[in-house]
């Protein structure tokens, strides 16, 4: 996403709008929706800090405006990022109950905040849970996070009303998702044909595996570049990224790699 201005639902400042309710875990009704004062799965009284972690400034501000009147809804956004680095430290810093994670960050994408953020993850009395929150509907996004250890996913289109009610049922420890997107988590653990974990594979980010798979095809970086609508230095950044995060050396090594794995 940090190439590209990120489309936005049709409704609310946030771009939140219209959408089908989450699915999964209990405290929900048919529909996972409930009143704007009172939403779904929370209580009067009852409060949890959130973190914001996504790089479009203007996406925070509308999703701030949206859940975060704690008088009305119960969230307090205790904190605000727009890169790896900056969620780690916020997230570090704040210990909120929830983060809502966008999938694509510059610094290496969600994947990359819950694997550095996994001891916050795993801590018995104050557990720090993540819920993405992406435009993204990818099955490969969805599965990254997941195993990367979000509680849940759901799509930028979901109502302002949905969002709260998610943010406290993962609070609670429930599993959140949109109900397109749930079927690709079952489909891809319960099925013997999924394809095993490569954790490799898992730290590149989406542009990072765009880039790669071209890269490995034989595409110059200009020819990359159109085809993708980014500038060639942005392309050289991404084609640097994978060849650190995958410890190569150069794109002959890049292809052998990819050749490899059937990602050309």
């Amino acid at each position: 996403m940090s190439d590209a201005n990120e489309p936005t639902g049709a409704a609310g400042p946030a771009g939140v709008g219209p959408a089908d309710a989450p699915t999964g875990g209990a405290g929900a009704d048919a529909t996972g929706a409930g009143s704007a004062g009172n939403p779904a799965g929370s209580s009067p009284g009852r409060r949890v800090r959130v973190v914001l972690v996504d790089d479009h400034r203007m996406f925070r501000t509308g999703v701030q405006a949206e859940i975060g009147q704690t008088e009305r809804t119960g969230v307090e956004v205790v904190g605000e990022a727009a890169d790896v680095d900056q969620a780690v430290t916020v997230i570090t810093a704040t210990r909120p109950e929830v983060v809502l994670l966008d999938v694509h960050l510059p610094g290496g994408g969600g994947v990359e905040v819950l694997r550095r953020c996994s001891p916050l993850m795993a801590d018995p009395e104050q557990p720090v849970r993540f819920l993405a929150l992406s435009v993204s509907d990818a099955a490969e996004d969805v599965i990254g996070v997941i195993r990367g250890g979000a509680r849940g996913y759901v799509t930028k289109t979901i109502t302002g009303t949905d969002l709260v009610d998610s943010v406290f049922r993962v609070q609670d420890g429930d599993a959140v998702f949109s109900p397109r997107l749930a079927g690709f988590v079952l489909d891809a653990f319960a099925s013997t044909d999924a394809p095993p974990v490569d954790e490799d594979l898992d730290r590149l980010t989406q542009r990072e595996r765009e880039v790669l798979r071209l890269i490995a095809r034989g595409y110059a970086y200009k020819e990359i570049a159109k085809q993708l609508f980014i500038s060639v230095k942005t392309v050289e950044s991404h084609v640097s990224a994978v060849l650190r995060k995958l410890q190569l050396s150069n794109r002959h090594e890049l292809t052998r790699w990819a050749t490899a794995r059937r990602l050309v």
